[in-house]
């Protein structure tokens, strides 16, 4: 059995720290081109939304995996219960509890995703804009808690992740067409509901005649020349 004190566990740690990071990136980055309705004859909206949709589901993966890692590492006391609860490490209770709000804010937000043909539109966009802040708190603890993020390579990673979701934050607020206000992609793969038919008024009849179709009667054949007067 592996000791819980190896240092597979710390590397794991910080590797699906750092992917997780990344996709989050990719993901928010995404979003942005969903709400602004981009897309052509390349990719349309629709790929744009699933690729926008996989990628959170992978993303929350691997964040999973970096919690699970860092609670099972007896090198640092985390706790299972700072996983969920804000303030409940032990080790760098500040840094850690930002990564659990950061943690709860994403999963409120896929889990509305998941439900999203359920419950009204503008819960979903309410609960759906916990996205940017449930980032920028994971920003904060990636350079505060990792170990590699204070210089190097860590610091460029950690202010071009940071970068590209303002750029991208930027364009969506600026640049969101007017049609598109109100409205969010639906995945093509989800059934949407039906809409009601509508309703007569009550100064239109129900039952209206059908109008009469003139029979047609078969015509005649011709006759052969040369049978003229023949009986």
């Amino acid at each position: 059995m592996i000791a819980l004190t190896t240092p597979y566990l710390w590397y794991t740690t910080r590797a699906t720290g750092i992917v997780a990071l990344l996709l989050l990136t990719v993901v928010v980055t995404l979003g942005t081109l969903v709400a602004n309705r981009v897309g052509g004859a390349f990719i349309g909206r629709f790929e744009v939304n699933e690729i926008h949709r996989s990628l959170s589901m992978v993303a929350v993966v691997f964040l999973v995996i970096h919690i699970v890692t860092t609670v099972l590492d007896s090198f640092v006391s985390t706790g299972l219960a700072s996983a969920l609860i804000p303030m409940t490490s032990s080790y760098k209770r500040v840094p850690v509890t930002l990564g659990t709000i950061s943690f709860d804010l994403i999963m409120a937000v896929w889990v509305s995703s998941l439900l999203k043909l359920r419950i009204k539109n503008q819960t979903w966009r309410f609960i759906h804009w916990f996205s940017w802040l449930s980032y920028a708190i994971a920003l904060v603890h990636v350079y505060l808690t990792g170990t590699d993020t204070h210089k190097g390579v860590g610091v460029v990673l950690v202010l071009g992740c940071a970068g590209v979701v303002a750029l991208a934050g930027t364009w969506r607020f600026l640049r969101r067409p007017t049609r598109a206000a109100g409205r969010t992609a639906l995945s093509p793969l989800a059934s949407a509901p039906v809409p009601p038919r509508p309703r007569l008024p009550d100064s239109v009849p129900r039952d209206l005649p059908r109008p009469r179709v003139p029979q047609e009667f078969p015509k005649s054949p011709p006759r052969a020349p040369g049978s003229r007067g023949r009986r």
